[in-house]
């Protein structure tokens, strides 16, 4: 069966007010889990409150029993792979065993600019993304001193302490395309893959690629989980439904084109059962309006 979890950008007005209220209604409501972006900012002004993401996550660990969690995704390019392990070992034995560590390379220009980190152009920026996976999972799996020679990232004889009371660590997640050196970090480092607003005809290409990629490591293709996180539109009735296509000025069709679930409850449904037939194990609905708690409770009563 489909899981259906709820994502949220944390750089779109996020503040400790409406975490603590979406984290508890999505606990409550029976949600499999509660993922969030890790951006300063916006891509566009004007800037709004964006809540840190690992303070987030702490609390969290700490005020919920059930959910999963974890960052879609936490990018090398201005977080330190050494701290990534530390904090993430740290919260998911505080959560015990419920965070998924989902990383990425980085790609939000104006964040960088704003706050002085070096975005590096995209092939750079894919050898740093896989010189920090690196030191993440050997860290996080290894008892014995790691050192590691890097361009980017060095370590050197560095133990993680105290030791993850999860064997191995947190799950890791990879976000990104799919494309061909992406599903070979993939087959490397993760136990998920987490693509973003896909078709059900293009996820089922992508899926089938990561599959022969998997088995040509020689990985059985079912140990890495098919998620995916996509942008949610929808209405409870019909009245809801035509104010937030109007405020977004698009049709149902475009949104559907770009493999984004929008509807009534019946096209919401039919939309998850179809990405299940192919292939897809969890799903991350991007919930845009932080402050539409009502409009998340019945999503949550249509499709749950």
């Amino acid at each position: 069966m489909l899981e259906i979890a709820v994502m949220i950008e944390g750089q779109n007005g996020l503040n400790w007010g409406r975490w603590q209220k979406i984290a508890r209604l999505v606990e409550d409501a029976g949600f499999v889990g509660l993922y969030r972006s890790d951006h300063f900012t916006n891509g566009n002004p004007p800037d709004l409150d964006s809540l840190e993401l690992w303070t987030s996550l702490t609390w969290l660990a700490c005020n919920t029993k059930r959910i999963e969690f974890g960052p879609l995704v936490t990018p090398f390019s201005f977080r330190h792979p050494a701290f990534t392990a530390r904090m993430a070992s740290a919260v998911d034995d505080l959560s015990g065993g419920r965070l998924t560590l989902g990383m990425g390379a980085g790609w939000q220009e104006r964040e960088h600019d704003l706050f002085g980190f070096d975005l590096l152009e995209p092939k750079a920026r894919y050898d740093r993304f896989e010189e920090g996976l690196e030191v993440v999972t050997r860290l996080l799996r290894s008892d014995e001193p790691v050192t590691f020679e890097g361009r980017y990232f060095q370590v050197r004889g560095a133990v993680l302490l105290p030791r993850p009371q999860r064997p191995g660590g947190p799950r890791i997640l990879i976000g990104g395309d799919g494309g061909k050196r992406m599903r070979s970090l993939i087959a490397r480092y993760a136990v998920e893959w987490n693509c973003v607003m896909l078709t059900p005809q293009v996820f089922a290409g992508r899926n089938q690629l990561l599959t022969e990629a998997l088995a040509a490591t020689g990985r059985d293709p079912n140990s890495v989980r098919r998620s995916m996180m996509t942008g949610c539109f929808f209405g409870r009735d019909d009245a809801a439904l035509k104010e937030k296509l109007a405020a977004r000025n698009r049709t149902l069709e475009q949104l559907h084109e770009r493999g984004i679930v929008a509807g009534s409850p019946n096209q919401v449904r039919e939309q998850l059962s179809k990405l299940e037939e192919a292939g897809l194990q969890r799903i991350m609905l991007q919930w845009l309006d932080l402050d539409d708690l009502e409009g998340l409770e019945a999503l949550a009563k249509a499709v749950l």
